[in-house]
């Protein structure tokens, strides 16, 4: 008699006959270990959720967390001695610093001009309670005497002012846009930013100020809602200024604040902010211009050039003590003299007067710390965090940061069992992103170390953690040092290097201006640390003046066609005269001869003719062509303009249909030069593994196997002598990131795209978000030029890239949170729709979750 047969139960069955306590299994995290037997099918699950599934109030007990850093061994931090000789030169420099600094600073009692609430400044009543609930009581006199200029609180007249890191700059700028936008039904205000990271940051410190501000001044019907602020990167704003324009919309414009203003002459981003600036000075109307800087020199020229009033702020809300570590022993740099001494004694340059050093660190034993650099970046690391305050290294490379942080760490002294089972939970809340947990913060993070190179979504959690003092210690590279707000009562700069190349001056005081928390902090420290080989180099660094800034303008950087290509397109100037007068308002005629300045204008504008992106009619006025409509309209530069319209010409006459490659190749941006070096075996093991459509894509575009294949044997990398070269070698870092677009948008999580292309996932998470803007920008592209088939393709693309699924997940893609691996498990496991999730109760999707795996 045959047996009946049962069908093998489902993934989903198997979970469903687990027992959970249902009324808080969506507040309580499990670790993988803790699941039980029947769970262990669904080993390393992980809810793909960008919000943490955890109650802060539940405790494990002792027995079921997890070891502390397993798996790394443990080092000794050396003892950082303070000499006898150097006390008394220590103690009567910590006494001129509070001179220095004015730690006593009148309070708003003794003036009333320091409570935001006084009627000189006139910003509503809620809004000054939302700041005070925000720690800010009062402000600084500096900021008091800056604010209260003729005709800066209401609108007339612009502004540049600097100050150092953490002075307070930001609160100037702040309350002058608010008071704009406030004051007006329909004023609009843009804030730029340099670094994406920053913005999310400064969006929700904006929103928590004006809570609540439009339900007080609104009456009804009148006043439009609050969210007429922008805050942007500078791309962003000058597309939406020349949007503005275009469509006759920039009368709403009231205030535009740059901050970081002396990345000004940076090569993209400062670029950029000097055309956003020199449109606004050229419009009809009055737009306030607001710019700040911790590191301008030149604040003069700058106000000159955008015919505003300046201020110059030294002050610091705290004293920093600023060291030299060489070797074993650590010197004070704080002034001149002492810096002098201190070198001549170390390197023996000149004969000088031999001084005690103020601390020495001790050799250390372990091998790995035989390095004295290293045993110093380690033993004021530890040492800090054992005082029981925040550290910050800087190191010079990605590589270096992660090898910093398993030292430290391996060093760090043990912790309370609070502070372990918070570092537990952040653990767990880096496990449940979609990105999973890094190995190296598995080790570092229950030892109170991070490192900063990740996603957006991980630095979250890890700069919560650090501001809570959860962890104690975070390494970045020297590139983060403008882009992170993460103050340390002691910052270590491990080398003066970023790469090969030698930091400047400007980025130098950036990293040590981080040092000191107002509030939190008495001091700050900085501790350049440098082997002693590197000292005249170090002498030249330290005693460097800022960089003057420049305009980007200048024929040796980005030159001028950019912005003529925008004004003519917008009709900002549409004749040589008024394209003189958009000249004359530029940073550049403030800095080059006139008469070379004239000669290469007319020169540039003879270039923009001879690509088609400006014609000229015949009685002498300049008009946009559909190709410069269609570069401006996408934000690229002409040179961008005429290779994408080259590239989508040929894609016209023979587009591959039958596979993704060619679209993936399309949307990959052309400026791939932040993807770094090309690793050639994995492009060539990349490529054997391509269709026939891949291949004939290949083909196509202009990426030749056999060049893959050399260029992988030799390990070497492109030249890039001439346009030629410097094409191909774009050509060839495109495909090379449409190999990381097309996984992504199979639903390969990020973490594993990392990996198989050995780079950091911050990395490939910078890709995915600039493909998005990049492919938007595409699409308008066609759209200008009149394309509608190619454009329709490439719209069905940018769903998917969105959604980082193939198109039978986009519908459940929309839900928030909900992305392409957590989709997929849903629509294996029938719930394919927004209506069907909407409808599923909570028991029913939770196992779900949990078959969320690798």
């Amino acid at each position: 008699m045959a047996q009946s047969s049962r069908a093998p139960l489902t993934s989903v069955e198997i979970v469903r006959q687990n027992r959970y306590a249902e009324s808080s299994g969506l507040s309580l995290k499990r670790r993988l270990d803790q699941i039980s037997t029947a769970e262990s099918v669904i080993q390393h699950h992980r809810p793909e959720i960008s919000v943490p599934l955890i109650n802060k109030g539940v405790t494990r007990p002792a027995s079921e967390r997890l070891p502390l850093a397993s798996g790394i061994g443990r080092l000794t931090a050396s003892n950082v001695c303070r000499s006898t000789s150097g006390a008394v030169e220590h103690r009567n420099e910590l006494e001129q610093s509070d001179k220095l600094y004015g730690v006593s600073q009148p309070s708003s009692s003794l003036n009333p001009l320091l409570t935001l609430s006084h009627p000189r400044y006139d910003l509503p009543d809620t809004l000054v309670k939302n700041l005070v609930s925000m720690g800010i009581q009062s402000i600084y006199p500096w900021q008091s005497s800056c604010l209260l200029g003729r005709g800066l609180l209401t609108g007339e007249k612009n502004l540049i002012y600097t100050a150092p890191t953490g002075g307070g700059k930001s609160l100037v700028a702040d309350i002058l846009m608010l008071k704009r936008v406030l004051g007006s039904s329909h004023a609009k205000a843009i804030l730029v930013l340099p670094y994406v990271a920053l913005v999310q940051e400064k969006v929700n410190w904006l929103r928590k100020a004006i809570a609540g501000v439009e339900k007080e001044l609104q009456p009804p019907g009148q006043l439009r809602d609050l969210k007429r602020s922008k805050w942007h990167s500078s791309n962003t704003a000058n597309m939406l200024v020349n949007t503005a324009i275009e469509q006759h919309t920039i009368d709403d414009l009231g205030v535009v604040v740059l901050d970081e203003l002396h990345m000004i002459d940076d090569d993209h981003r400062g670029y950029l902010m000097e055309l956003l600036a020199t449109k606004v000075l050229s419009l009809e109307q009055k737009v306030q211009i607001v710019g700040m800087s911790a590191t301008l020199p030149n604040t003069q020229l700058l106000a000159k050039w955008l015919d505003a009033k300046f201020y110059i702020s030294n002050f610091k809300p705290i004293p920093i003590k600023e060291y030299l570590v060489l070797g074993n022993s650590v010197h004070s740099i704080t002034t001149s003299s002492a810096f002098f001494r201190a070198a001549t004694q170390t390197t023996g340059l000149v004969p000088s007067q031999p001084i005690a050093p103020l601390m020495t660190i001790q050799p250390s034993t372990h091998t790995e710390l035989r390095n004295p650099t290293t045993n110093a970046v380690v033993a004021l690391a530890v040492e800090t965090a054992g005082q029981g305050f925040g550290a910050l290294i800087f190191c010079g490379g990605r590589q270096a940061c992660q090898t910093t942080a398993l030292l430290v760490c391996q060093a760090m002294p043990d912790c309370s069992c609070d502070i372990s089972e918070k570092r537990q939970d952040v653990i767990d809340d880096l496990r449940s992103l979609p990105v999973g947990l890094d190995e190296v913060l598995e080790k570092t993070i229950p030892r109170g170390v991070a490192f900063h190179r990740l996603t957006s979504e991980e630095r979250e959690i890890l700069a919560s953690a650090y501001d809570n003092r959860v962890i104690s210690v975070i390494v970045a590279t020297c590139s983060l040092a403008a882009g992170i707000n993460l103050p340390a009562r002691r910052v270590i700069l491990h080398g003066a290097r970023m790469g090969r190349e030698p930091i400047g001056p400007a980025m130098l005081r950036q990293m040590r201006g981080r040092a000191g928390r107002k509030g939190k902090d008495e001091i700050g420290e900085s501790f350049l640390c440098c082997p002693k080989e590197e000292m005249e180099e170090i002498v030249q660094l330290l005693e460097a003046d800022l960089p003057r800034v420049e305009s980007s303008m200048t024929p040796e950087k980005r030159g001028i066609k950019r912005a003529l290509l925008e004004v003519i397109t917008v009709r900002l100037a549409n004749h040589i005269d008024a394209v003189n007068e958009y000249i004359q308002r530029t940073l550049l005629y403030h800095t080059m001869d006139r008469t070379r300045l004239t000669e290469w204008v007319e020169a540039t504008i003879d270039e923009l003719q001879a690509t088609c992106q400006v014609s000229v009619n015949s009685v002498g006025f300049y008009e946009a062509t559909p190709l410069s409509r269609a570069t401006v309209g996408a934000c690229m530069t002409p040179e961008d303009g005429v290779f994408v319209y080259d590239e989508l010409q040929r894609a016209l006459k023979a587009f591959v249909m039958d596979g993704e490659m060619h679209v993936f190749y399309m949307f990959t941006p052309v400026n791939t030069s932040s993807i770094g070096d090309i690793n050639w075996r994995i492009y060539r093991n990349e490529i054997e593994r391509l269709d026939e459509s891949g291949m004939r894509v290949l083909k196509f575009v202009g990426v030749s196997p056999a060049f893959v294949n050399r260029m992988a044997n030799s390990g070497k990398q492109f030249t890039e002598d001439d346009s030629e070269q410097i094409k191909l070698a774009r050509i060839y870092r495109r495909f090379y990131a449409a190999f990381q677009l097309r996984d992504l948008c199979n639903e390969i999580p990020i973490h594993r795209v990392a990996q198989k292309f050995e780079i950091p996932r911050g990395f490939v998470q910078t890709l995915a978000q600039t493909c998005g803007g990049f492919a938007a920008g595409m699409i308008q592209f066609c759209d200008t030029l009149g394309w509608g088939m190619l454009k329709s393709v490439l719209e069905h693309m940018v769903d998917r890239l969105k959604a980082g699924a193939r198109a039978d997940l986009l519908d459940l893609a929309r839900i928030p949170f909900v992305k392409g691996r957590t989709a997929r498990v849903f629509w294996e496991n029938g719930v394919r729709s927004l209506r069907a999730v909407a409808e599923a109760e909570a028991k029913e999707l939770l196992p779900l979750l949990l078959l969320v795996t690798d």
